[in-house]
């Protein structure tokens, strides 16, 4: 697996970004910052064929701004919500309905958007590591793969139509 690693330099404008905090950071062990970054990649490292070690790409901070307290919030709902988005999990009940395991219901904090993000993102996880299952068993024939392509189409509309109100018609 490739490794990240960060460049221990970063770029001007950053550094810049960085200065008002440098002090206060000093004076309190084991604060913390909150910061929204941008890095860029700087170089990569390829092991030859048949090595033991792992490819690298290393990164450079390249953009880097940090919120005043009162704008700390909002980022902060920004970084939920991309956590949520990235880990949100399911499972499929007997009736074919997503639900979301327990660890996504607490990450919503009862926000509907983001239910309906989690559940849309768990169930296209669902179907998508399906269909990687279908398209690597062997041998199947032509009309087991059309019933295998209508349990994922039908999975993906179920998915869907749970996220559309109950006065709304399915679009085909």
């Amino acid at each position: 697996m490739t490794q990240m690693k960060f460049d221990a330099k970063v770029s001007a404008s950053a550094q810049e970004a960085l200065e008002q905090h440098v002090r206060p950071m000093y004076d309190n062990p084991g604060g913390r910052r909150l910061a929204i970054v941008e890095f860029a990649h700087t170089e990569r490292t390829q092991p030859a064929p048949g090595s033991e070690k792992e490819p690298v790409v290393k990164v450079r901070i390249t953009g880097l701004e940090i919120p005043h307290a009162d704008q700390e919030g909002y980022v902060r709902e920004a970084q939920r919500y991309l956590h949520l988005q990235r880990t949100a999990r399911g499972t499929l009940d007997d009736d074919g309905q997503l639900e979301l395991d327990e660890g996504t219901l607490r990450l919503t904090g009862g926000q509907l958007a983001y239910i309906e993000t989690a559940r849309l993102r768990a169930g296209l996880a669902h179907w998508a590591q399906y269909a990687r299952r279908v398209l690597h068993a062997p041998g199947l024939t032509a009309t087991e793969m059309q019933h295998e392509l209508k349990a994922i189409s039908d999975g993906l509309r179920s998915t869907l139509d749970g996220a559309l109100p109950d006065d709304r018609p399915a679009a085909d």
